[in-house]
Order: C-alpha cells, then structure tokens, then sequence
C-alpha cells in the first residue's frame, strides 16, 4: 500500500522537497501542484497567501492524502494554521522542521518578502533557542529569476552579491535557504560564501521528520531514484513546466491542467 502524498509550490521550488523525498523511499503516490500561474508567491500580501492556502485545500481536499509535504516557506509562514484545519491530515512543514536542528549562534536566512515580514523564521528558532541570533534577509528577485528557463548566471551572481552581503556582515556561522526555489541553486551559493558556514536546505529536514512518522518498511530495498507514482499539476503554461520539468529533474510526465478557483 503506497502512501497518498501531497506537495505544492508555485512552481519549481517543489522540486527540492520532491527529490529529498523520493530519495529515501518510492513507496509513495505523489501529487505535485505547481500554482504556476500566481507565482511568485513571497511578494504577495499576507491576505492574499492565506486566500491562495484556501484553494490550495480545495484541491487536495478529495485526494485522500495521508500527508501533505508544504514545500513553499511563504505559505508556511502565512497560513500554515490554513492548511492544518482544513485538511486535518499530518502537514510537515519546512520552518518548524528546520528551527529544530540549528545550533550555531548566529544564523542567516535568506526567504521571500512574505517570509521574512511574517518573522516565522525567527520566531521558531527562538522558541527553542532565545541565545541565537538570527538575520534575515529578503530575496524579492531569486524565484522569478530560478523559474526562467535559462538562468541568467550574471543576474544570480549580482543578486547573490546583494542578498548575501548584510549577512555575511552579521558573521553568521549557518545560513538557512528559507524558500524551496533557493536549493535549486545550491552549488552556486555555495561558491559565494566561506567553507565554514554550513548551508542549510529545510526540505532534507522535513522529509525526516516525514520518514520518522511514517517508518520506511524494513523490507524496503531502495534502488534509485524514480518519479513514476508522481502526478503533476499546474495552473498554468503546461508546455513550459513540461520543460522545466526535462531541464531539472530530466524527466517527461503528463502535466495536468487545473484551475484552483473552481477546482476543475
């Protein structure tokens, strides 16, 4: 019997929590939205995100899922009480996940506008640590930047320089990529910043606490990665997620058309 699994973004981010997931275990069904069509969303308004989280349960909510994996910080952030009352299954978020495994005394964040200006970060990571210090900083250009189809490597290198900076200037010890677009660009933020600050993806954290509440089978014999029991869907431009989908994950699946609003 396979675990029913939902996981949304607003578009690629996804894909980091997705991998991290299907590199631990393929006995999962997997539903995979994209909101594709309002992306970004870490530069809208708090109301706003919290309207989206309604549809986002809208959609699911027939799915029969056994756990939703939230892979977008924002979301989490503004409206993670949202999609807990109303789908009343187990959600595994990404900034309580993470706030419980760093231990350094000054920490980074980068995150989304929304991220930061809802403070969650910082305050889950004081709750159970008041003695650290935390810097964020908002990255209001890094997603729409990571959706295009082919990465403008002078554009990132510019808006790394900015985004990075006042937190290096913090001497910050671990820095947490606070938005599931960010690993996706892993190795190169990794070059931009000194061998001794730890880089931290959220979603490696989430999908354990994933693994620790449902337990692996000890049957299990893991092989390599597949995506053949996810299903994907967008809310818009499926010829383009199709590619992204070839150019990240170097795969070709059937992209589902939905609409959030009436859920057709």
């Amino acid at each position: 019997m396979k675990l029913k699994i939902g996981i949304f973004d607003s578009g690629i981010g996804g894909f980091t929590i997705l991998k991290s997931l299907l590199e631990t275990r393929h006995d999962v069904e997997v539903y995979y939205l994209a909101d594709t069509q309002r992306s970004p969303y870490g530069n809208k308004k708090f109301q706003e995100i919290r309207s989206i989280a309604e549809e986002i349960c809208c959609f699911f909510g027939d799915k029969n899922l056994d756990a939703l994996l939230i892979a977008c910080n924002t979301t989490n952030a503004c409206a993670l009480d949202i999609l807990k009352n109303n789908l009343r299954i187990p959600c595994f978020d990404l900034i309580n996940s993470v706030s419980e495994i760093v231990n350094k005394p000054i920490i980074g964040v980068l995150a989304t506008r929304a991220t930061v200006s809802s403070s969650y970060y910082k305050n889950a990571i004081s709750s159970k640590n008041k003695n650290i210090k935390i810097f964020q900083q908002e990255c209001p250009e890094f997603v729409s930047e990571i959706e295009k189809q082919e990465l403008d490597f002078n554009k990132l290198n510019s808006l790394s320089d900015l985004y990075l900076s006042p937190l290096l200037k913090n001497n910050i010890q671990e820095l947490i990529l606070g938005c599931s677009h960010y690993p996706l660009i892993y190795n190169f933020l990794r070059n931009k910043v000194d061998s001794n600050i730890k880089i931290i993806d959220p979603s490696e954290s989430s999908i354990n606490k994933f693994n620790k509440h449902f337990p692996i089978p000890r049957t299990y014999r893991y092989e390599s990665i597949s995506y053949r029991n996810v299903k994907f869907f967008v809310t818009s431009e499926k010829e383009n997620f199709l590619k992204k989908l070839n150019s990240w994950l170097g795969i070709n699946k059937e992209i589902r058309l939905v609409n959030l609003r009436s859920n057709v």
